[in-house]
């Protein structure tokens, strides 16, 4: 028989007075667990949550309303925010545990992958309690739900706090959009006219990048049409940036590495659409109510798939095996880096841009 991992909660939900939340990691993970710190703050309100994260967690989160009262910036740990070859520094460590065990939490919730190395981060905080994902290779929480990679991320967030008793109140992302955004955003805005259309040609791994010159064919059939084309990217995206922008034949506003995060956040709130690879933008644009259209490996819309189709539509790349050596990235992987993407029709993705833009009225 299996081992019991769901003993009964030693505390009542109504006496828990701090809870740290491990995720830290990039935007769209963040986006993809809002859904669960909405859960947890409605079930805890007089809970004070304090998200274990990164710098840019921190800056766009501070003043903004949202289920998080405050962020604690993790230092370099093996695993969690750096490589698990890369180095850390252990007396950096010592006095970060020993800070947050002078915290006293109650619960310490893993929301930051399977466990192997999460886990071991979030049994040294000393909190009361600790609930979270575990894999085969990750030791055990108090708590814990099956690490499963085929779940939509969504879900599999919404099931750990689900282990507490608590009801989803929403599976929809949602980030708020302040007074601060909209004011660095207007500037680029004006320039633009309105309505403008936003494209992201990057990602993080290059298997999840459309072809450039695919979005330039975007770009120039939405201007055709009297849109504004604005092309963003961060800096190690410059290239492909400017590849989308020279290959357009319409003028298109390369704001690569222009804005702040929160000024892209007010730039996506006012934008009539979003077209972007399955990356950190797309599931951003989504939380802060872009309508936008997402272009995804297959294997990735199973995982990272927006689950609303009132403003999102998903165009969907099949293949499986790399274009280059073979390998069945279903089964296994390769280091080649080419696009599995790279087939998606231009006609699939302006089909799917059209529809949600008639559908606003443009």
């Amino acid at each position: 028989m299996g081992q019991r991992h769901t003993p009964p909660l030693p505390i009542a939900l109504q006496d828990i007075q701090k809870i740290a939340v491990l995720r830290a990691n990039g935007i769209g993970d963040f986006c993809f667990a809002l859904p669960a710190l909405a859960a947890l703050r409605a079930a805890c309100p007089q809970a004070e949550i304090v998200l274990l994260g990164k710098a840019w967690h921190a800056s766009l989160l501070t003043n903004r309303p949202s289920p998080v009262d405050r962020v604690v910036v993790v230092p370099p740990f093996r695993g969690v925010t750096v490589a698990p070859d890369a180095e850390e520094d252990a007396a950096e460590l010592a006095k970060f545990f020993a800070t947050m065990r002078a915290e006293h939490f109650d619960l310490a919730l893993q929301l930051h992958g399977g466990g192997r190395y999460s886990n071991p981060f979030v049994q040294r905080l000393g909190a009361r309690y600790t609930i979270g994902l575990r894999a085969a290779d990750a030791p055990p929480l108090d708590r814990w739900a099956p690490y499963v990679y085929f779940q939509n991320e969504i879900h599999r967030y919404l099931d750990v706090v689900s282990l507490l008793g608590i009801q989803p109140v929403t599976l929809t992302p949602s980030l708020a959009v302040t007074a601060a955004d909209l004011a660095e955003a207007q500037p680029v805005i004006d320039r633009l006219g309105s309505p403008f259309v936003v494209l992201h040609p990057g990602a993080g791994a290059p298997d999840r990048r459309w072809p450039p010159e695919r979005f330039a064919a975007i770009g120039d059939a939405l201007a055709q049409r009297g849109f504004a084309i604005a092309v963003i990217g961060t800096k190690p995206e410059r290239g492909i940036v400017e590849t989308v922008c020279t290959t357009m034949r319409a003028p298109a506003c390369n704001l690569c590495d222009v804005l702040s995060l929160g000024g892209l956040v007010g730039l996506l709130s006012r934008c009539a659409l979003l077209v972007s690879n399955d990356s950190g933008p797309l599931h951003l644009g989504a939380a802060v109510g872009a309508a936008s259209v997402g272009i995804y490996w297959c294997l990735n819309m199973v995982t990272a798939g927006q689950p609303s189709r009132l403003r999102h539509r998903p165009v969907i790349a099949w293949r499986t095996q790399c274009p280059a050596c073979g390998v069945d990235h279903s089964v296994g992987g390769c280091s080649c880096g080419q696009s599995f993407v790279a087939d998606v029709p231009v006609e699939a993705v302006l089909e799917a841009a059209l529809d949600l833009l008639v559908r606003q009225g443009y």
